[in-house]
């Protein structure tokens, strides 16, 4: 399996350079006092709340490669002066934007990428992340989940995530648009890190819009995708890309919507491989065998492979990204990141067998599953 691999060096560099980070994460955990530590953490979410009104307020757009007093921004988005200034200093001390002049704001390296124009930008995260919608379980039930063990998502808003999505559109839609930004966060790069060459097509089990794919594909001139996920995502898909992407590869992409927990689509050879990427995280364990035995009936004819592309926690000290995505998925989801240990349950509970795991340069890795015979 090792000749799937590929970047090897520079994936080894990306790994090690993840754990300079987490050393360096740690440092103000051991050299600021605990009661300041502690009185910083519990008031982390000031920054998170600054930053969503800036990004409400769209300032990294108007400012673009210019820089504006803060009374012309104050006038493009009708904010009282003194306020708005107050806020982006804020925002400045945290790296976000800069301040060249006394009064006079302009984008940053982090900052841009909350301009609408930069076409790796995750205003939509922010904002999906601070909505009404996301922010009312982590105030109002999140005790109250970690005491009953229920999902506080549910305990706010009377319905699971995705079931909420179906039925309030505006926030399925901004769901959706974050969900494509993620590649701004994670990048692409890590899907050179793996020889997908060696297969013709690609079933992409809740592949949102395709993105993902859409990298590959990019990169596989002979390779074809079929991204499945549910019927609002996919029908917009297609008119989403044109123009942003050459008809080239669109023309190798077929979009099918449905439910992975009913059925998805079946493998047509042995050149098929199914890919689920950051998809079971945000399921229950129960759920997610359901699509993974999905998965074996729909390829039991010609035994496609399958790559799950997800995080491996350590089974203890790992860092707080990582924990802090586990809490995402305990917040909204019966899902969870899981360990090696649980990994290798589930799968085994479907009819499959890790073969393999590859890193990358990203915080998921890929696991290669054949179906046990």
């Amino acid at each position: 399996m090792s000749n799937f691999a590929k970047n090897t060096f520079t994936v080894s560099l990306f790994q090690k350079a993840l754990g300079f980070s987490k050393w360096i994460q740690a440092l103000p955990r051991k050299m600021m006092p605990p009661p300041m530590r502690l009185i910083q953490i519990g008031s982390l979410y000031w920054q998170s709340r600054a930053l969503h009104v800036a990004v409400s307020l769209d300032i990294a757009s108007l400012l673009g490669d210019q820089k504006l007093a803060i009374h012309d921004l104050a006038g493009k988005t009708s904010c009282h002066g003194g306020s708005l200034y107050r806020l982006l200093r804020m925002l400045i001390s945290m790296g976000i934007f800069d301040e060249p002049e006394p009064g006079i704001i302009a984008n940053n390296q982090t900052s841009a990428f909350l301009d609408a124009s930069n076409p790796k930008n995750v205003r939509d995260m922010i904002l999906m992340h601070n909505s009404p919608e996301m922010t009312q379980p982590w105030i109002e039930e999140l005790e109250n989940g970690v005491r009953s063990g229920e999902i506080p998502f549910c305990l706010a808003h009377g319905d699971e995530l995705f079931g909420y999505l179906e039925t309030h559109p505006d926030f399925g839609s901004l769901f959706a648009k974050a969900m494509v930004s993620t590649e701004a966060i994670v990048g692409s790069t890590f899907l050179t890190d793996f020889d997908w060459g060696q297969y013709e097509r690609i079933i992409d089990i809740g592949g949102s819009k395709g993105s993902k794919s859409i990298a590959i594909l990019k990169l596989n001139p002979k390779l074809k995708a079929v991204v499945f996920d549910r019927p609002p995502v996919v029908a917009e898909a297609q008119d989403y890309w044109k123009g942003k992407v050459e008809e080239s590869v669109l023309e190798r992409i077929e979009f099918i919507g449905g439910d992975a927990r009913e059925s998805v689509p079946a493998a047509t050879s042995n050149k098929d491989i199914y890919m689920l990427c950051a998809v079971l995280h945000g399921l229950s364990d129960d759920d997610s065998i359901k699509i993974l035995k999905n998965i074996r009936l729909a390829s039991e004819s010609y035994q496609a492979d399958l790559a799950i592309m997800d995080a491996v926690l350590a089974e203890q000290k790992e860092s707080l990204m990582l924990t802090s995505f586990d809490m995402q998925m305990l917040m909204t989801t019966e899902g969870r990141e899981r360990t090696t240990k649980e990994w290798v349950a589930i799968c085994a509970s479907s009819g499959y067998k890790i073969q393999h795991v590859f890193d990358t340069r990203s915080l998921w890795k890929l696991q290669l599953l054949t179906a046990e015979s």
